[in-house]
């Protein structure tokens, strides 16, 4: 008798030995990766609480990444949004971030270079070029990660390799990134209340974000419950990037303008390649529009009364 045969995956011992370790086995390397995150998370704040705009980018982006979540909290109670809804809650995402990019980063920017001494031609040629950077960095991460899109699906290297959540969250990520660094720069220039408005406005449209990215998730076909959990932990990228601009902008005030400028250009990138496109394929053209021109005047009203 072949006692090894009794051993092989397929065999009814064999399925029990894989039902009882592998719960095991993902508790231990949850129990793993729980441990890790404390003590990232734990150095991540020391860190910011020795750095005074370092900590206000951290606490701006936390509050973003709260307000992303605290959009999601209608999809408990509904099915999903209507499609003219998502649209209009697409182009109010895209004004608030398109006047953020003017308002908040490209003109202090513009200012910031003046003040080191450049004339109008050198400070404005310093931000063009840093935005077309940003956005040419974001051109890169689009090619090269595997991601989603909500409405004309998988795009990137390997895409179809991964599984379609991990696309969504790729996607999520990439759209959330300059948002974050966005923030953190905004605080970097020693601009609290510059940097608080600005803050505020992307918190403001994050709230219609998360809750569009938990709908899109649910009319995907994913559990209620999951698509609320990744809406929320969507905006956790935020407090990460701000940080992460924060630090490397306020190393030298020679950078500010380059920061402002590259985060500007990020997310002029994400407006036109992302949210525009998505906002204008289902025949709602009109409502996104209108909902752009409505966050764009939103966020000026913010940043000219607050900044």
């Amino acid at each position: 008798m072949n006692h090894s045969a009794s051993l092989t995956p397929g065999s009814t011992i064999g399925r029990v030995v894989r039902r009882t370790g592998h719960p095991l086995k993902q508790w231990i390397g949850s129990a793993i990766v729980l441990a890790g995150a404390l003590v990232v998370a734990t150095q991540f704040l020391q860190f910011a609480a020795s750095r005074p705009t370092v900590w206000q980018a951290l606490m701006g982006g936390s509050i973003a990444a709260l307000a992303t979540a605290l959009g999601t909290v209608p999809i408990v109670f509904s099915q999903r949004l209507s499609d003219r809804t998502q649209d209009t809650l697409f182009g109010f995402g895209a004004g608030v971030m398109m006047a953020a990019s003017a308002f908040s980063l490209i003109i202090p920017g513009i200012a910031a270079a003046r003040a080191s001494g450049m004339d109008a031609w050198g400070a404005g040629g310093v931000v063009g070029l840093s935005i077309l950077l940003g956005g040419a960095a974001l051109l890169l991460l689009d090619r090269v990660l595997p991601h989603e899109h909500f409405i004309k699906g998988a795009e990137g290297q390997n895409a179809r390799a991964l599984r379609r959540t991990w696309l969504f969250v790729f996607a999520i990520a990439l759209h959330n990134l300059p948002e974050g660094l966005a923030i953190g720069v905004g605080f970097a220039g020693g601009d609290a209340l510059r940097g608080g408005a600005l803050a505020t406005g992307i918190a403001i449209q994050d709230v219609p974000e998360g809750l569009v990215v938990a709908a899109a998730l649910l009319a995907a076909g994913y559990r209620r419950s999951f698509a609320v959990a990744i809406g929320m932990a969507s905006g956790l990228v935020e407090p990460v990037g701000a940080v992460l601009g924060a630090a490397v902008v306020g190393q030298s005030a020679a950078l500010l303008p380059w920061g402002l400028g590259f985060a500007a250009g990020a997310m002029l990138f994400v407006i036109s390649h992302e949210i525009i496109p998505e906002s204008h394929r289902k025949g709602h053209e009109a409502f996104a529009t209108g909902g752009l021109m409505v966050g764009f005047v939103l966020m000026m009203l913010l940043d000219t009364a607050l900044g």
